[in-house]
């Protein structure tokens, strides 16, 4: 997606392309970070809803009327407790019920392409590592895209079972180029897990560029499908008895010694 400041219209794109997903033969449908909304600061903040608000209630319908499972990004979670939201992703199911709610862990506060990112002025960061149930069974590690250069997110879901991740992203056209694919890689192959990392694409304002180049990856580290550079779906098949036989010729999470790495 291309998100920008106009909700009504981010959700009419978001409506349209989950339903081309569907009807490519998607059963889990991954929308990238902030595709409700992705603009300045101020208008991140004054933007943000409760859980109950339109756009989870518009992901929602779309789980349960299409029979899917569906990740809806992430979205700026209005709490009462705090001025400012949590950059929350959401695991609802075909029911149309929240089965999940991770909240963002790692604020990007950086400098890069001579551009600064302050994310901790409009969302507060969340605390807790969040493993649920997908399609058949299928257990799903959730992060939101800096966490992408944390490691120890993923170690932590592989072992609390997680056997695919997903990375709703907006990862900037800078560091995008070098490094999305690579870390994308590095954390299924590592973890002998299946990625799927849905991008923004395009400029959004005030001086947002995002890489796009969504991606289907498995626990070998192949990429399975790529998103040209444009608005668009993609889709791929999976195997989840990939991950055993990964898992079982090539142990290297069972051949791992905690005790040396205190």
């Amino acid at each position: 997606m291309n998100s920008g400041v106009d909700k009504d219209h981010n959700l009419a794109t978001a409506d349209r392309l989950v339903r081309a997903a569907v009807d490519a033969g998607a059963e889990l449908v991954l929308l990238p970070e902030k595709w409700n909304l992705l603009g300045p600061t101020d208008e991140l903040v004054a933007a943000a809803e409760t859980i109950e608000g339109p756009s989870v209630e518009a992901a929602r319908a779309w789980a349960h009327d299409l029979g899917i499972h569906l990740v809806a990004g992430s979205f700026l979670e209005k709490v009462a407790d705090s001025d400012l939201p949590y950059n929350t992703s959401l695991l609802i199911g075909p029911s149309g019920s929240v089965l999940a709610s991770y909240r963002k862990i790692h604020m990007f506060d950086v400098e890069v392409g001579g551009v600064k990112y302050r994310e901790s002025d409009s969302s507060r960061a969340g605390s807790r590592v969040v493993v649920a149930e997908g399609p058949a069974g299928l257990p799903i590690g959730m992060a939101v895209c800096y966490d992408l250069r944390f490691p120890e997110i993923f170690r932590l879901e592989a072992e609390r079972g997680a056997r695919l991740f997903t990375l709703p992203a907006a990862f900037t056209a800078t560091t995008g180029r070098d490094h999305w694919e690579v870390l994308l890689r590095a954390r299924a192959i590592e973890n002998q897990a299946f990625v799927l990392a849905a991008g923004q694409i395009g400029p959004a304002p005030p001086h947002f560029e995002s890489y796009g180049r969504s991606m289907v990856i498995d626990p070998w580290g192949t990429v399975l499908a790529t998103a040209p550079d444009a608005e668009t779906v993609v889709v791929a098949d999976i195997d989840p008895t990939a991950v055993d036989r990964i898992r079982a010729s090539l142990p290297s999470l069972a051949n791992r010694r905690p005790i040396a790495y205190k």
